[in-house]
């Protein structure tokens, strides 16, 4: 079965604990710190794999969740880094953010990666915090939570050419004669109900590939005929070959479907209706499909496309096609690049925000605030300590003021929840 689009939970690992220790060695009455630093959390990495060919494998799995590091240890160890979950998709696979459809990644190319969440570092132990005036710290920083969110996996084929047309036309046919591919073929609307892909070998150095893609109706734009799901698939082709039925037997005028597909193409995307396109009139084997080619290759060479005559029954004219589409490829200029990843906008760290909370007076959010409250032993008095004059420092106490909190009132700061009092 062909799957193209998922949606997957990705959750790094906490980093491990700090640990708070102090030697231990006989004939010393007071041995220093020695509390080792924790590991970090394993991250969740999206891996392109040139074996996978469909996203089927995350209708059964959908959350994927790494572990947290081990805590530090005593005699300045420190914790093990916990190990990375990797998880694997086709080439040519888009990571998207579930909540604004933003592009993160573009997977194109064997063995990219890209780090869906980031596992947190490991907290520090109380060794990293001696200094002249505190030769025994007895506090160490917890492990910092890693990231988590819900992203959007859409797989583009990564094809060469492009054979596009309405159902039926003949263009199964074309892929199974030309390729390796065996898709199914019948005389009837949509047997082709997935795109296919095929490798066309030119001589033994030379190939391209080539995808077979369902056929397409009027309305395709808007999703008729699943139109949407196929559509998506022609936008990294270089070139199109546009297979028309010229033999006009199921009633359609070839130079209307001609018309028809190229609209479709147009409302879809501008940049796919600029796309390089061969025309390929198809059922030339037929006698009325030799009656009406005139008439159809005048019509397509005056909208600046070449026609080339073939039958799928016969193979007559399809090396040539094949030549054709392979020197089509070979003069290929891209265009600039359709697809544009997030641009990570750098914010202070230490910059935060004051709102009205949900069940509290107030809430303050913040990146290094926010991991602060995370990393923070507030049973231990002398990180408590460290902890308001962080505070202090970040000019929160302050905010508040003029945010108008009174003595007393609730503010939330991740999961932590407290009463203001005025120092």
């Amino acid at each position: 079965m062909f799957i193209d689009r998922a949606r997957i939970y990705v959750e790094a690992g906490a980093g491990g604990d700090g640990s708070s220790s102090f030697r231990r060695e006989k004939f010393v009455e007071r041995g220093g710190p020695n509390g080792g630093n924790g590991g970090r959390g394993g991250s969740v990495i999206i891996i392109a794999d040139k074996n996978l060919n469909t996203l089927i494998d995350f209708r059964y799995k959908r959350k994927f969740v790494a572990k947290r590091g081990n805590g530090g240890g005593a005699s300045n160890c420190t914790g093990a880094a916990a190990d990375d979950v990797i998880v694997r998709v086709p080439m040519g696979t888009l990571v998207k953010d579930d909540m604004t459809g933003v592009v993160l990644a573009d997977l194109t190319e064997d063995g990219q990666q890209f780090r869906a969440a980031r596992g947190g570092r490991g907290g520090k132990g109380n060794a990293c915090y001696v200094n002249s005036i505190n030769r025994a710290p007895t506090f160490a920083e917890k492990g910092e939570p890693g990231s988590s969110c819900w992203v959007k996996l859409e797989l583009k084929l990564l094809a060469d050419v492009g054979l596009v047309g309405y159902p039926s036309v003949g263009k199964s046919s074309i892929i199974s004669r030309v390729s390796a591919a065996k898709p199914e073929i019948a005389a009837y609307p949509f047997t082709t109900l997935t795109p296919v892909l095929g490798v066309v070998r030119i001589d033994t150095e030379r190939s391209f590939v080539l995808a077979d893609i369902p056929g397409l109706i009027e309305g395709a734009h808007k999703g008729v005929g699943l139109g949407h799901d196929f559509l998506r698939h022609i936008e990294r082709t270089k070139v199109l070959l546009h297979v028309l039925d010229v033999s006009g037997l199921d009633g359609r005028d070839p130079v209307e479907d001609f018309d028809k597909i190229n609209e479709e193409l147009a409302l879809y995307s501008e940049k796919l209706a600029r796309r390089k396109q061969l025309v390929v009139a198809n059922k030339m084997d037929l006698p009325e499909a030799a009656e009406n080619f005139e008439r159809v290759a005048e019509y397509v060479k005056g909208k600046g496309c070449d026609i080339i005559r073939v039958s799928a029954a016969t193979g007559e004219g399809l090396d040539e096609l094949m030549y054709k589409a392979y020197e089509m490829l070979q003069n290929y200029v891209p265009e600039p690049e359709e697809v544009e990843t997030a641009k990570l906008i750098e914010e202070d760290p230490d910059s935060f925000e004051i709102i009205p909370g949900n069940d509290t007076d107030f809430e303050v959010k913040g990146k290094n605030i926010e991991r602060l409250v995370a990393m923070t032993n507030f049973d231990n008095e002398e990180a408590l300590y460290r902890f308001q004059l962080i505070w202090r420092k970040l000019g929160i106490e302050e905010a508040l003021k003029e945010k108008g909190v009174q003595e007393g009132q609730s503010v939330r700061i991740r999961d932590m929840v407290f009463e203001f009092k005025e120092q």
